[in-house]
């Protein structure tokens, strides 16, 4: 969970804190990324008077977090009842599957049609960063990593603004992908695939590299049906109908 670091007062948390984040600004800030994580787990109870004791501030910034997370489909607060982590809704997964591929190709095509040497370099160092996460079995870092992966072909592609709009798409999407990770091999396909992509813009081949992120994408929708049998409390909404919709795309 949340590591709260206080000022030397003992009242108000601002370590890593951006300038000028506010004591709710910055609660919310943890608790997302707790929840997008999966270091809080759907049907997770969230207990305010903890949260505020932890945080070492009142109860209304505190309020004011869950409130945000709520409007995200995060939490759900339910009156009389108690607050509780969101279940991930299956059903809207393969849209923003679809959103993000669309908006990718275009950020990845960008970047194979010009991206400078320095750009190619910085990719394949965050390649290295991830190969090492992996020899240690270290999962935060490398979605950390992939992360950056992403963001950096978008950067690469000057087109930053598009990484931004996918990011706020994404944050289901990042939830349900944290449950793979684990999963056998999932790191080392994640990272191959990475490889090939980074590849094709190396070689300024904008269809090659496209065709690639299509690929790296595509193993998320794949692998919703044996993440959701993993994990059947973690989901909500009508999966089988989100199956046979797949399903008939492919056929």
């Amino acid at each position: 969970m949340t590591t709260w670091t206080m000022n030397d007062s003992g009242r108000s948390p601002v370590a890593a804190a951006p300038a000028g984040e506010t004591a709710a600004q910055l609660v919310h800030r943890r608790l997302r990324d707790d929840i997008v994580s999966m270091r809080r787990r759907p049907g997770d109870v969230i207990f305010e008077k903890e949260i505020a004791i932890e945080a070492r501030v009142s109860r209304t910034p505190v309020r004011e977090a869950l409130l945000r997370l709520a409007d995200e489909k995060l939490i759900e607060i339910v009156p009389k009842s108690g607050t509780m982590v969101s279940r991930i809704p299956a059903e809207i997964l393969p849209e923003i599957i679809v959103a993000r591929a669309a908006l990718e190709a275009v950020t990845v095509r960008a970047a194979a049609e010009s991206a400078k040497g320095s750009d190619i370099a910085g990719l394949r160092a965050i390649i290295e960063r991830q190969r090492e996460a992996l020899a240690t079995g270290d999962i935060d870092g490398f979605h950390a990593s992939d992360e950056l992966m992403h963001r950096a072909i978008a950067e690469a592609g000057k087109l930053p603004g598009l990484w931004a709009m996918i990011v706020q798409i994404k944050v289901q999407l990042d939830r349900y992908r944290r449950l793979t990770l684990p999963q056998p091999h999932r790191m080392e396909r994640a990272l191959g695939e990475h490889e090939e992509i980074v590849d094709a813009i190396a070689d300024r081949d904008p269809a090659v590299a496209a065709a690639a992120m299509d690929r790296h994408l595509d193993g998320l929708r794949i692998s919703l049906a044996p993440i959701r049998e993993l994990n059947p409390d973690y989901f909500s909404g009508d999966v089988g109908a989100v199956y046979e919709r797949w399903a008939g795309e492919t056929a």
